[in-house]
């Protein structure tokens, strides 16, 4: 019995092993230090990657797009909903791309500064910055919160609270 478990065990780690493989080989290399390859490669492709960054608007019933688009069958969203609510998507994402990148630069610049020897003045003036990238991004994600909560009737956010609490 134990020289049929064997093979079995062996094969599944090796499936497990591949697989994790596979998924990996969709990120691209960080040239940050301080960005893992993930990090990295959902900051530039403008995908989610802070979330307790929205968690304010969440808890006070504002639902992200990607939420309301995702359940817009059962929501019964009108066209004019589904519309409002994409543009509102697409703006968040090409905020998130935008802001992204930004972050990379700033994060290589200071990886740079700290590599050469920098005065504090360097290190102040980057480091401000980038708290201001990461408030831009913030906002951005907020500001698509509110204005998906607005273009929701208060039964679709209760209904989609529900849906998502689910799933």
């Amino acid at each position: 019995m134990l020289k049929n478990i064997l093979p079995l065990l062996i094969i599944l780690m090796l499936s497990i092993a591949a697989k994790a493989q596979q998924a990996d080989s969709t990120l691209k290399k960080s040239p940050v230090k301080t960005l893992s390859d993930k990090q990295f490669t959902q900051l530039i492709s403008g995908e989610y990657l802070f979330d307790d960054i929205e968690q304010v608007a969440r808890l006070n019933h504002y639902p992200m797009p990607d939420a309301a688009l995702k359940f817009k069958k059962e929501l019964s969203l009108s066209p004019v909903q589904v519309t409002k609510i994409t543009a509102i998507a697409a703006e968040l994402h090409r905020k998130r791309v935008e802001m992204g990148n930004f972050i990379v630069t700033n994060e290589t610049t200071l990886d740079k500064l700290m590599k050469k020897g920098t005065d504090n003045g360097s290190i102040i003036f980057y480091s401000n910055r980038s708290g201001l990238y990461y408030g831009e991004l913030r906002n951005a994600i907020l500001q698509a919160c509110l204005g998906t909560g607005n273009a929701l009737a208060p039964q679709q956010i209760t209904k989609l609270e529900t849906l998502a609490a689910h799933n």
